[in-house]
């Protein structure tokens, strides 16, 4: 029976007007059916990479309309998100007409499964919303090194998430600041070239930790931020817990296979009247706490009286 299935699903899958493809943890091709290899002109017997499919339809005028002259950046962009968004949903414009729906979903190892759909017949007006929506999205600044968002894009979103709180009382979430240990050392010890790749490995190992609602972005040197709506303490130590232990599995430096780090974390929730000055302090203090008790741990800052984590009597 197991044969009968799978002659099924390959006969239906060829036959599909629905695009399908499937690309490995290198962003190279590795499945595609009849309808994407014919719409993004790819041979049956090659297996690009996803920017290489890009750059030689933008080249050739057909695929997919980018909208830029500067497809450098726009590419630079995009595989930022593909990298750090576990699912997504965007709308592409085709030279031939057609507009496609297409869901990305990358799963723990890296693969993406893209399934694109031909959405030309909804209201011209309801896809104009999606693709505005989606071009706000991919032109969030992002900073070189590390393809996240930077400072000033990062604590735009945690004022948007103060304001949101404010405004609606239903809503809470916590914030995170996330310090990779002893981050000084490893460059004077490895070079200022090993230190980027710790930063780099970390924004990656983030990619399976960061849900659509949340925003995840640089602050300067090796601190990050993580902003967590419509999540509670409890709900946001489990998602930080789990970072911190995928981290110290990692090995980011392939010439020294015996490197690992850990990151330090400190976590506030958002208190009616905060301003960003507010919330940004506490999660601080908690970090500070964090390394003092000896770094790769989450503290969390509680008022005087509450389970004690951190109190504001406390020397950082």
């Amino acid at each position: 029976m197991t044969g009968d299935y799978v002659r099924a699903l390959m006969g239906l899958q060829a036959r599909s007007p629905v695009l399908m493809s499937l690309y490995d943890q290198h962003d190279r091709l590795r499945f595609a059916n009849a309808a994407f290899r014919s719409t993004y002109h790819v041979g049956a017997d090659e297996s690009p990479t996803w920017e290489e499919i890009v750059r030689r339809n933008h080249a050739a005028g057909r695929g997919m309309i980018l909208g830029t002259d500067d497809i450098d950046t726009w590419i630079g962009t995009a595989l930022e998100r593909r990298v750090t968004v576990p699912s997504r949903t965007t709308e592409a414009e085709l030279h031939d007409g057609r507009s496609l729906w297409v869901t990305d979903t990358v799963d723990e190892k890296g693969w993406t499964l893209s399934m694109a759909v031909d959405v030309s017949g909804i209201r011209e007006e309801e896809r104009k919303h999606r693709k505005d929506r989606d071009f706000a999205l991919r032109d969030a600044p992002v900073e070189e090194l590390t393809h996240v968002p930077d400072r000033r894009h990062t604590l735009g979103k945690l004022a948007e998430f103060i304001q949101n709180c404010a405004e609606n009382p239903q809503m809470w979430g916590c914030v995170a600041i996330v310090d990779i240990d002893y981050f000084k050392a490893i460059n004077d010890r490895y070079g200022p070239q090993r230190a980027d790749e710790v930063l780099i490995d970390f924004a990656r190992q983030m990619q399976g930790f960061v849900r659509r609602s949340d925003c995840f972005g640089r602050l300067g040197g090796e601190a990050f931020m993580l902003i967590l709506p419509d999540t509670t303490v409890s709900e946001s130590n489990l998602i930080l817990d789990r970072l911190l232990e995928k981290v110290r599995g990692a090995r980011p430096l392939s010439n020294i296979p015996e490197f690992y780090y850990t990151c330090s974390v400190g976590l506030a929730e958002y208190r009616e009247g905060d301003k960003v000055s507010d919330i940004y302090s506490r999660a601080n203090q908690a970090l500070n706490l964090a390394k003092r008790e000896g770094r790769d741990r989450v503290k969390r800052y509680t008022l005087p009286g509450s389970d004690h984590e951190f109190r504001p009597d406390q020397t950082s």
